[in-house]
Order: C-alpha cells, then sequence, then structure tokens
C-alpha cells in the first residue's frame, strides 16, 4: 500500500485539505481573466439546440431507495439556481458558481455521492447527475469545455436503462471540481433546467440555429478479464456534421474507457485475455 495522502490521515487533515482546496479555487477566480455566466432571462430564446432528459430515480444496485428520493429533493433545489441562464459569446459556464454551496440549513438532503472505489452518501448528494445532463447536452455545440472531472477508472453500477454512453459523467466537489465551458460563438445561448416528479430536464436555447449538428457513439465497447479483474472498454467519437448538405465533417475520439468494474460480473459477457 502507498503512503497516505495529507488528506486521507484523519478527517481533521481532510477537512483542512478541503478548505485549503475551496479557499485557493475562490481566490483562482477571483483574480481569473474569465467572465463568468451570471445573468438571466425568463423568457426562453427563439431557438431549441439541444433537450435530453434523465430518470431521477435509476436502479443503481443495491443504492438505498431513500439516497434517490432525497435525490429528487436536491435537484429540485438547485435546478431554479442554473434555469434561465443565458451564456454569452466568450462568456464562461460555471455548475459551482451558479449552485452555490449544497447546504443542509438551506434544504439539501443526505443523497448519493460517489466515493473513490464505492458508493457513498452525503449532503447535496445527487449533482453529479445535474452536470451530467449538462455535459452532455453541451456536446452538441461547438463549446469548449474548459473544465470536466469524470470517475475514470471506474465502473460503479451496472447498466439499467441506460440512455447515453458509459464514459460520458462527471465528477464534481463543491468548488475546486467544476463543469465549466466557454461560449465559443458570436451568439447568445441560453440553459433551461426544471424536474417533476421523475424526470431531470434540460432545454439549450440560441439566438439563431447552429450550422452543424454533433453526434456522439461509443464503438467497441466490451468486458474483458485481465489478470482476475474485469474492465469495461470502449471509445467514445463525436462527429461533426454540417447540416445543409448532411457531410460528415469531422469525427474525433472525445474519450477512451478502462474502466474497473467493481459490482457483480456474473450477467456480462466477459471476454479473455
Amino acid at each position: 500500500m502507498g503512503r497516505k495522502l495529507f488528506c486521507e490521515i484523519s478527517p481533521t487533515t481532510y477537512r483542512i485539505s478541503l478548505f485549503k482546496n475551496r479557499v485557493q479555487r475562490t481566490l483562482q477566480d477571483k483574480y481569473s481573466n474569465h467572465t463568468f455566466a451570471f445573468e438571466k432571462r425568463e423568457s426562453k430564446l427563439p431557438v431549441l439546440i439541444y433537450k435530453h432528459q434523465s430518470l431521477i430515480r435509476r436502479k443503481l444496485g443495491n443504492v438505498d431507495l431513500h439516497l434517490q428520493n432525497n435525490k429528487a429533493i436536491n435537484l429540485a433545489i438547485s435546478t431554479p439556481k442554473i434555469s434561465g441562464i443565458l451564456i454569452k459569446p466568450r462568456e464562461v459556464f460555471s455548475f459551482w458558481q451558479l449552485v452555490g454551496p449544497c447546504r443542509e440549513k438551506d434544504g439539501y438532503k443526505e443523497g448519493l455521492m460517489l466515493g473513490k472505489e464505492e458508493s457513498i452518501s452525503g449532503v447535496g448528494g445527487g449533482m453529479c447527475q445535474f452536470t451530467n445532463l449538462i455535459h452532455w447536452i453541451i456536446l452538441h455545440t461547438p463549446f469548449e469545455i474548459i473544465e470536466h472531472h469524470h470517475h475514470d477508472g471506474l465502473d460503479l453500477f451496472p447498466d439499467f436503462g441506460r440512455v447515453i454512453p458509459f464514459g460520458t459523467g462527471t465528477s464534481i466537489v463543491y468548488n475546486y471540481l467544476d463543469y465549466r465551458f466557454k461560449n465559443t460563438t458570436n451568439q447568445t445561448y441560453q440553459l433551461i433546467t426544471y424536474t417533476d416528479e421523475a424526470y431531470l430536464y434540460g432545454r439549450l436555447y440560441a439566438e439563431n440555429e447552429q450550422p452543424y449538428s454533433y453526434h456522439i457513439k461509443v464503438e467497441d465497447e466490451h468486458f474483458s478479464r485481465e489478470q482476475g479483474i474485469v474492465y469495461r472498454k470502449g471509445n467514445i467519437y463525436r462527429s461533426t456534421i454540417e447540416k445543409r448538405t448532411g457531410n460528415t465533417l469531422k469525427k474525433e475520439l472525445i474519450k477512451s474507457n478502462y474502466a474497473k468494474v467493481v459490482y457483480d460480473t456474473a450477467h456480462l459477457t466477459i471476454l479473455e485475455s
């Protein structure tokens, strides 16, 4: 076993590390050259660019339904803090700048979070699903994603009604692990987010149509066993398609998956290496 990190020594050193990281991010943002998106508009911009919805209470292994119900509450609190935000040319969208800390005194509940190699719980759990949805929408734009973290190397839950490819998720921790993108176009966009009893919704609007559409697809996805450990592998590509002609202008690799499977693999088709 390797030497423990300072934050892993004790709960006290963890809190010290957390405080240091948050102060450091706050100072970085204060002196940053970024112009962050903060202006909101109630009425929608005229053109719907892309929409997506995700089921809030998904079957995730043996995760307690109570945590899923609490996640629904947490998402209902946080979505209005994003909804209506205008992202103008050269502005940067920051998830945590808009949502802020998820505190119990503000109504947030104990929800599902992801630890190093397992699911855990914590106040405000469920925000990863929110940034997952936003990230999937932004992959269908020409925006520059300038900060994106994900749970690299781990496949924590078996597939159940999966809609988007494995590996397109996000990992966030207030405020130093953020999800950010920059509007590199010459027009303003608007993000609308909301929930109902079953789903989390995201809608991206703009002033004008985009000249291109985007298609994300996973290829060569499979499970393999290496020295007794099962891994999930696959490559995720994004194709840029010119709407006027239907021609594919570019196909780019955006993620290669090599994730250790930590759930029961008895039902999987596994290639032996």
